[in-house]
């Protein structure tokens, strides 16, 4: 397996975390919804993206719902010491398999609990606050009233540090009014490029930015700049859009989710690959084309 030392670290909350880390959500079935088709797979990429190196892992218990915390369990507890596991509240999962908001004040504190009782917890390493008043795009909105939950159960040592998703530039303001915020997770890939502000904003103020859809997500990242010049460089255009986000900002943490093993070796060399600068500026191209 492919070392990720070369990914370089950066600070989360109290934690210094290797920037290159794994995200669960692909771990549950089809449409993150249900239980996997192999299971046994799925514990094996996460015994494998440890002993790889990985020390951060980004889940949620309405991934599944459930699945992905349980399966995290399941492979990895008793945690190693250096592993951060980072979960998100704030939605819930229709029977249908449908996104639904959830960010009543008791709809957050049983969902911390449900993250403690099913990643086998007595604390939670950080909590993001996903906020869904636009399921598309970050909207204004008020964000005081879930921080203050989050922040009165962090008072009662459920919840170590707190992080927002989906979020504006003045959102993230709010929360900071309210509470310590560790980490900002909005979409933003090579080719999602709305937040380039704000991860400049975030780098000076020491916040750590993690990119959600690396990659894409459901709907995989498509160039042909990209593609040609991953051909050049004798490597994937995937790989290559996960170090050209290694090199955008050093506050950027990236959480690539596969259920394959061969694609997390895959995701994992990312951090080897070394990019010139004429190679950057290609790719920064992309986004703006």
């Amino acid at each position: 397996m492919s070392s990720i030392d070369k990914s370089g670290t950066y600070r989360l909350g109290d934690r210094t975390v290797k920037r290159l880390g794994y995200g669960a959500m692909q771990l549950a079935g089809p449409g993150v919804f249900g239980p996997p088709k192999d299971r046994p797979q799925a514990v094996a990429v996460l015994r494998a993206a440890i002993a790889a190196g990985v020390d951060h892992i980004d889940t949620s218990d309405f991934y599944g719902p459930h699945v992905t915390n349980e399966i995290i369990r399941e492979a990895l507890h008793p945690y190693p010491d250096n592993l951060t596991i980072v979960t998100k509240v704030g939605g819930k999962r229709g029977a249908d398999g449908s996104w639904l908001k959830a960010d009543a004040p008791e709809e957050l504190r049983s969902a911390v609990h449900d993250n403690l009782r099913n990643l086998g917890l007595e604390t939670l390493d950080v909590v993001n606050m996903r906020f869904m008043f636009d399921p598309h795009h970050p909207a204004e909105g008020p964000v005081e009233p879930q921080i203050e939950v989050l922040a009165e159960l962090q008072r009662q040592g459920l919840i170590r540090h707190i992080g927002v998703s989906h979020v504006t530039s003045a959102q993230v303001k709010a929360a900071r009014r309210i509470v310590d915020i560790v980490c900002v997770q909005n979409l933003y890939n090579l080719v999602r490029r709305d937040d380039d502000a704000l991860i400049d904003e975030f780098a000076a103020e020491g916040i750590a930015y993690v990119p959600y859809f690396p990659l894409g997500g459901f709907s995989p990242l498509q160039s042909d700049t990209l593609s040609a010049l991953a051909k050049r460089l004798g490597v994937t255009p995937m790989q290559l859009a996960l170090a050209w986000l290694l090199k955008r900002s050093p506050n950027i943490l990236l959480i690539p989710g596969t259920s394959s093993l061969g694609h997390l070796e895959e995701n994992l060399a990312a951090a080897n690959i070394e990019l010139d600068g004429a190679t950057l500026a290609e790719l920064d191209a992309i986004g703006k084309a």
